[in-house]
């Protein structure tokens, strides 16, 4: 009698759908025991509906950029935390640094532009690597305070800028800027954060998220 391969059952798809998830939302997902769970979760003070928003933005803005700009001679990076848009990168002229704006601005669910574009010839790819390995470094610094989630805060890298974006109170911006700014090869730092009070934090995170980790 021929045997019919076997069909994975409902959880093999909720695991799946789980990880296709957690990847989306930047993480690699851990697998005990058949379970899937996002590590680093947790710490994300998004809404699970604002970090797929922010997944789709950038996927239209990465496709409408490509249709407003054929050319080679423009490179725009755009990086969207809880529907705040940061652009980064080069293009020609000021007409199209705005004109890179109002495109983003258009797809549904932006609440904001900070159009960081610099008017000049694309970085080379040195520069490039340069500004890949200060946002690392600035990742790890984070990561090692031991009064941040480094999870809330996201990293991005431009000409020597370090641009940090994430929903954090005024004490975590302070401490994470101060942070970034003892960096080796940081030039400047700005602060693209949506500033919460701390009782906002307190309903926003767990209990155990939503104060420093030496805290008691």
């Amino acid at each position: 009698m021929t045997r019919l391969p076997k069909r994975p059952g409902a959880s093999s798809f909720v695991a799946a759908a789980i990880a296709a998830a957690t990847l989306l939302a930047g993480c690699a997902p851990l697998i005990v025991g058949g379970a899937v769970v996002g590590a680093m979760v947790a710490t994300d003070r998004r809404t699970s509906g604002s970090q797929v928003d922010d997944e789709v933005i950038e996927l239209k803005a990465k496709g409408r950029m490509g249709e407003a700009f054929p050319d080679d001679n423009v490179r725009i990076n755009t990086t969207s935390y809880n529907r705040m848009v940061l652009l980064t990168g080069e293009v020609p002229s000021e007409a199209d640094k705005t004109t890179a704006e109002q495109v983003v601005a258009r797809i549904d669910n932006v609440l904001s532009v900070v159009n960081e574009l610099s008017v000049g010839p694309p970085n080379t790819f040195g520069e490039r690597t340069k500004a890949a390995f200060i946002t690392t470094k600035v990742k790890a610094s984070l990561v090692d305070a031991k009064d941040l989630f480094a999870n809330s805060i996201k990293v991005v890298t431009h000409r020597g800028v370090v641009y940090l974006m994430g929903r954090v109170t005024e004490r975590e911006a302070t401490r994470a800027a101060e942070i970034a700014r003892g960096v080796s090869g940081v030039a400047k730092v700005v602060r693209v954060f949506e500033i919460l009070t701390e009782s906002e934090l307190a309903n926003t995170a767990p209990r155990s998220l939503a104060k420093p980790a030496s805290a008691p």
